[in-house]
């Protein structure tokens, strides 16, 4: 599936794949759209950086 969000896409390329990006983001409690670092950061560097199981997110985030 080409449009799969994985733990190396990038948050805003994850933004771009999924409208529903930024609400699922600050459901796990990652602000990371208001971050600087968003634009070259991927889910699973934020998702480690946040202390976040990335399947979980990446399920969520794919549904």
């Amino acid at each position: 599936m080409e449009n799969k969000i994985t733990e190396n896409t990038l948050i805003m390329e994850a933004v771009e794949k999924n409208p529903n990006a930024p609400e699922i983001l600050l459901g796990y409690g990652m602000h990371c759209l208001g971050c600087a670092i968003a634009h070259g950061e991927t889910i699973g560097e934020a998702a480690q950086v946040h202390g976040i199981d990335v399947n979980d997110l990446l399920r969520d985030l794919n549904k």
